[in-house]
């Protein structure tokens, strides 16, 4: 019986179990375990990490699984780089599914930045009331900035320095153009920073920055790993029906 192992945590994740157990096949699906409340997905479910590529690759082979899906974030680094050495070592097939990341239209204004110390320095000359909402990893590159206010949207409290001055505001999307044009308004917001997550679920605070002529700093995605990528669920299904073919 085809085994998938689902790395997740992501809409795609989730759409691609339950499109898998659908068609009959077991699914195990593992989530980090940074989200307090993770809205869970079809089949088996662990939580928690490995402990390293080494491990993994134990629990893979020990699982009998015949196929792996990274469906992390695409900032989720490490976890796609222990995946691409525990399949290797364990010698099952590896698919990165990994959704597109966001085009710039007509009126916005991105600056792009390499990592999270780079979006804040470029904050300086942009703006005074920054919209950031990078997550709540990293969120102390911008601690030093005692001079902005920030309204910092996670989806779990911060557990690192801050900035000084400002609001965390615990929310989970999908969000919406009217809430997030809302949101803009209500805290007189003239910057947006934002990690290049690509999907349809945030994308909306884009199109309220672009509504309201404000700059986006957008922080550049790290190279995807050496594994067969795809953009989409249909096509990851497609893959895994491959592998059991």
């Amino acid at each position: 019986m085809t085994h998938v192992l689902i790395l997740g945590g992501t809409s795609e994740a989730r759409a691609l179990a339950d499109t898998l157990t659908q068609d009959g096949a077991r699914v195990t699906s593992t989530l980090a375990g940074a989200v307090a409340r993770p809205r869970l997905p079809a089949g088996e479910v662990r939580v928690g990490g490995f402990g390293g590529p080494l491990n993994l690759a134990h629990w893979i082979m020990t699982e009998a699984i015949t196929a792996v899906v990274d469906a992390t974030h695409p900032f989720a680094e490490r976890i796609s780089e222990s995946a691409l050495a525990a399949t290797r070592t364990a010698g099952v097939p590896l698919l990165r599914l990994q959704r597109p990341g966001w085009t710039p239209r007509d009126g916005d204004d991105w600056h792009w930045v390499a990592d999270l110390d780079e979006a804040a320095a470029a904050i300086t000359g942009l703006g005074t009331r920054v919209f950031l909402t990078t997550g709540r990893q990293g969120l102390a590159s911008f601690a030093g900035l005692a001079d902005r206010f920030f309204l910092i949207r996670c989806v779990d409290p911060p557990q690192t320095a801050l900035p000084p001055r400002g609001e965390v505001l615990l929310d989970r999307g999908p969000y919406t153009l009217a809430g997030e044009l809302a949101l803009i308004d209500a805290h007189r917001l003239d910057v947006v920073v934002t990690k290049d997550s690509g999907g349809r679920l945030t994308v909306a605070k884009l199109d309220a920055a672009r509504e309201r002529a404000l700059p986006v700093i957008v922080v550049r995605r790290p190279p995807t790993v050496a594994a067969d990528v795809v953009p989409d669920v249909a096509a990851a299904a497609e893959w895994v029906a491959r592998q059991a073919g």
